[in-house]
């Protein structure tokens, strides 16, 4: 009776399983995007060298003379990591 029952219907279900499972990992591979590492690999920002370090206002960020945005405010010049934090110091 118990012999019958496990060949008849959980030998099948585990093999229904186990079949299931394999495909979907077969599948799986063929929907993922392909991954960035196989491509270029991407190159880091330029990093300018040297220039004196000032710190933005708004951020607290340390910005080099070189690669920084600058506006002169009432006869001194405010040293700021992008135009977003300009704007906020402008919004004071």
């Amino acid at each position: 009776m118990i012999s019958a029952l496990i060949r008849e219907f959980l030998i099948p279900l585990l093999l229904f399983l186990f079949l299931r499972s394999v495909l979907r990992n077969i599948l799986a591979g063929f929907r993922r995007p392909p991954s960035r590492s196989s491509s270029t690999p991407s190159q880091p920002p330029e990093v300018h060298p040297g220039g004196v370090l000032h710190k933005d206002p708004v951020c607290g960020t340390y910005v080099s003379t070189d690669s920084c945005i600058t506006q002169d405010i009432g006869g001194l010049t405010v040293y700021f990591c992008s135009p977003e934090c300009r704007d906020k110091y402008h919004q004071r």
